[in-house]
């Protein structure tokens, strides 16, 4: 099977920085504030120092492209590159609730290999090989071609609800607010949600193990403008990110697509 070792590291990496976050919301962290703004804790930093030692630590030819390490042009010249976010949710993990995750993937040729987004808080662990289906825990997800509830159940950011943005469509949904964007795109290519949508300016960290996980179960993503996603760009930030499940209605994604697409940052 394809990428069998680089699985074992990954598994074994995300799973030992996992217990370091838990270890830190437990014992306590210190919180820093990033040039933009956005918060930044050293579990965050100590996440990050342990998936790096560990995967480059295997694989030192990989190129790198983490939220909280200085980006290079050196990744773009890499024939593989390891994107990750070491905490994605930030602002719940400070707050002590259970909806962050560790999210990595492994790219190649601009699209996502190997990927694994792990939920210290609840244990969840998903994975995906491509072309090797989707597992939690190591059991395979079965696919499903039909929605679970008669609305669409779809994850915006907390600004975007507020904003009013999706008003023309929201009676045709079940918007719920989402504080990690990786764990709720893990969601919803395991069926537990049915789509997750944002207009602002996702990086690739953010969604790249996601993207992979959710076509591993037969969903699909793109940008604002609908076109298809390539990782391990100069700029690692989209315009926009829509991600449906397999069987979300097709006249309703076209209908969200052509809503304005004005970013409120």
């Amino acid at each position: 099977m394809q990428w069998n070792h680089e699985h074992s590291v990954l598994t074994s990496a995300i799973q030992e920085a996992g217990a370091e976050a838990l270890r830190r919301a437990k014992d306590g962290f210190e919180i820093f504030t990033k040039p933009d703004q956005s918060p930044v804790t050293s579990a965050d930093l100590a996440v990050n120092d342990i998936l790096q030692a560990r995967l480059l630590g295997q694989f030192p030819d990989d190129g790198w492209l983490s939220e909280e390490s200085p980006d290079t042009a050196a990744r773009l010249s890499a024939s593989r590159v390891w994107v990750i976010d070491p905490i994605d949710g930030t602002k719940a993990f400070i707050r002590r609730e259970s909806e962050f995750c560790i999210s990595v993937a492994l790219v190649e040729q601009s699209r996502p290999i190997l990927a694994a987004i792990f939920n210290p808080s609840t244990g969840e662990l998903y994975t995906a090989r491509r072309g090797q289906g989707l597992h939690l825990n190591g059991v395979p997800v079965l696919k499903t071609d039909a929605l679970s509830c008669p609305q669409p159940i779809v994850a915006l950011g907390q600004a975007e609800i507020h904003s009013g943005r999706f008003k023309p469509v929201v009676e045709q949904l079940d918007a719920r607010t989402m504080h990690s964007i990786a764990w709720a795109i893990a969601r919803a290519a395991s069926g537990a949600i049915h789509g997750v949508m944002t207009f602002e300016l996702p990086h690739e960290w953010d969604v790249a193990a996601g993207v992979l996980m959710l076509e591993e179960a037969g969903g699909s993503a793109c940008d604002g403008a609908g076109q298809p996603l390539q990782f391990n760009r100069p700029t690692p930030r989209f315009q926009g990110f829509f991600a449906t499940a397999s069987g979300f209605p097709g006249r309703l994604i076209s209908q969200i697509l052509n809503l304005p697409q004005t970013s409120l940052i």
